[in-house]
């Protein structure tokens, strides 16, 4: 899903242009389809881990429950830890997610700030 990102950055500086090239592209209305881009994304990518984040976590707690009652259960534990792990990877792709977006509001705003104006809800 991050390579809509790569695209999106590629994008902006292949056909952003530079001050000699001003004339030969519509750079506000390539600019504001681009940040509606980015904001599908990142919209899109973060409600899709939180929803993995959040089933993840109802396993997990599910699997609590069972191994307090069978506490002997080596196999319900190992399924535990696995399900434990799963869900830290998730939180920690949230993280990520995060400097990716950064990094992609980074070059946006440095390649279109003189062309596009985004509304104030970023």
């Amino acid at each position: 899903m991050r390579t809509i990102d790569d695209r999106i950055v590629h994008e902006l500086n292949t056909t952003i242009p530079t001050a000699s090239f001003v004339g030969k592209v519509d750079a506000s209305q390539t600019c504001k389809e681009l940040y509606q881009s980015l904001m599908e994304a990142h919209t899109s990518r973060e409600r899709i881990i939180k929803s993995c984040i959040a089933q993840t976590s109802s396993v997990v707690k599910t699997l609590r429950e069972e191994r307090e009652k069978a506490q002997d259960d080596i196999a319900l534990l190992k399924q535990l830890r696995k399900e434990q792990t799963k869900l830290k990877l998730m939180q920690s792709e949230l993280n990520v997610e995060e400097v990716v977006n950064d990094r992609s509001w980074k070059v946006f705003n440095e390649r279109c700030r003189i062309h596009y104006k985004p509304p104030k809800s970023q």
